[in-house]
């Protein structure tokens, strides 16, 4: 059985871009990962007349129709009563949900007033979905063989009762032959357009697994998506395609899912036992920021110090006046000077340095963007030069990210070596 689906979002304050549609795409996810596809997302406002007419076209294209928000106990909370009209389905008070509303009242000591009780009104005959989270329960119901389905706006409520109730529903409703499985692969210092170029071949001649690629906050990921009834043949197909792609763009892969620069620094840092500390100029702590807002940081970051001021950079790290004179705090000497010292300074295995220009205005005759990264670890010191464009944020952004990917690099390849010398 193919199932296609519409998410339709009812809420005026969509509309005027005071709140995002983030239910839309949440739920997408969970369809897409048991193989129903969603074909359109519909934001509508608090107007019956505009939303009977995108129930009734919903119903016209779309086996399953999913709303979100409008059962609040509020007049312009029209969801239930317009799906009610549309259908020809009597409105009811569910007991058990009044009673929850009930209780939710009297446990805080406070009056339920008759809009709240409405919030236990339901279409006659539908399934109900508890709130775990809140007053207003979801339903389903069936029509003409379609599926509609009510679920609350407000995300804590919503997704609770997606993972708890309806995804269960729905699995054991519909007999689904097919599920989508994906898998995203995350590539860093290579622009969206030299990418899709190394593997635009593969992307022309795709039909199952289908190849997407995205470009956000100075990296590109490719999503992998296959359809298939066998798991296994799935899992099979998504290896396939992926070898393919990183025999071309292997170099610049990082990783893979969820993961993120910061993820796999620290992961690596963990298994290789080593710890670093951080000199930061330009990025203002964010790449301190960054460390330390993963779990167990603390086992591999040592500390770190911004150095705005080219006296905290002469008083703390010890950055000798003359080098600041001559060849000035942003220069590929300072960062490897601030590398080293900050790795002695902490007594960490690694130090990582970042000067340079955010922006907007120009500093010691650079343009916004130059920024250098220094690195000292056990074996060597190293630095780099970078030439960024963007706002200033953006660019405070993408160096932290580009200092990461140069250490993961780095890490890398002095395990490649210590592995050459245990294997000699």
């Amino acid at each position: 059985m193919r199932v296609n689906a519409e998410i339709i979002a009812v809420g005026s304050e969509l509309l005027l871009g005071q709140i995002q549609n983030s239910n839309a795409t949440y739920i997408s996810g969970q369809l897409s990962s048991i193989g129903i596809d969603v074909y359109h997302h519909v934001v509508v406002g608090d107007n019956p007349n505009r939303l009977s007419e995108v129930v009734e076209s919903g119903l016209n294209r779309s086996d399953l129709l999913i709303f979100t928000g409008g059962l609040g106990p509020t007049k312009d909370d029209l969801t239930k009563e317009t799906v009610a009209k549309v259908t020809g389905k009597e409105l009811v008070y569910d007991r058990e949900t009044e009673e929850r509303i009930e209780s939710h009242f009297a446990q805080r000591r406070r009056e339920m007033t008759a809009n709240n009780r409405k919030q236990a009104m339901v279409l006659k005959d539908a399934k109900i979905l508890a709130n775990d989270q809140g007053l207003a329960c979801g339903m389903v119901v069936e029509h003409n063989n379609k599926y509609i389905v009510m679920l609350p706006g407000p995300p804590s409520e919503l997704i609770p009762m997606v993972n708890n109730y309806l995804m269960p529903f729905l699995k054991k409703k519909l007999v689904l032959n097919e599920e989508i499985q994906s898998m995203v692969l995350r590539f860093f210092d290579i622009g969206e357009s030299q990418l899709v170029e190394k593997v635009d071949d593969l992307i022309e001649q795709q039909t199952n697994p289908t190849i997407a690629p995205l470009a956000s906050g100075g990296e590109v990921t490719l999503r992998l998506t296959v359809k298939g009834s066998d798991k296994q043949e799935n899992d099979f197909q998504l290896q396939q395609l992926k070898s393919k792609i990183l025999e071309r763009l292997g170099y610049y892969y990082y990783g893979e899912d969820e993961s993120q620069l910061a993820n796999i620094l620290f992961r690596e840092l963990k298994a290789t036992g080593q710890s670093i500390a951080a000199a930061e100029s330009l990025t203002g702590g964010l790449f301190s920021t960054m460390m330390t807002s993963e779990p167990g940081s603390s086992s591999v970051f040592t500390g770190g110090i911004i150095c705005y001021s080219n006296s905290v950079k002469h008083t703390e790290l010890a950055i000798s006046q003359k080098l600041l004179q001559t060849e000035g705090a942003i220069s590929s000497s300072c960062a490897k000077e601030m590398a080293i010292n900050i790795k002695q300074k902490y007594h960490s295995d690694i130090g990582i340095s970042f000067t340079g220009v955010a922006g907007p205005n120009s500093s010691e005759g650079h343009e916004p963007g130059i920024v250098y990264i220094g690195i000292a670890t056990k074996h060597h010191e190293e630095t780099y030069l970078l030439r960024l464009a963007g706002s200033r944020e953006n660019i405070r952004e993408r160096s932290v990210k580009y200092g990461m990917y140069y250490l993961i690099q780095c890490l890398s390849k002095e395990k490649e070596k210590e592995k050459i010398k245990v294997d000699e």
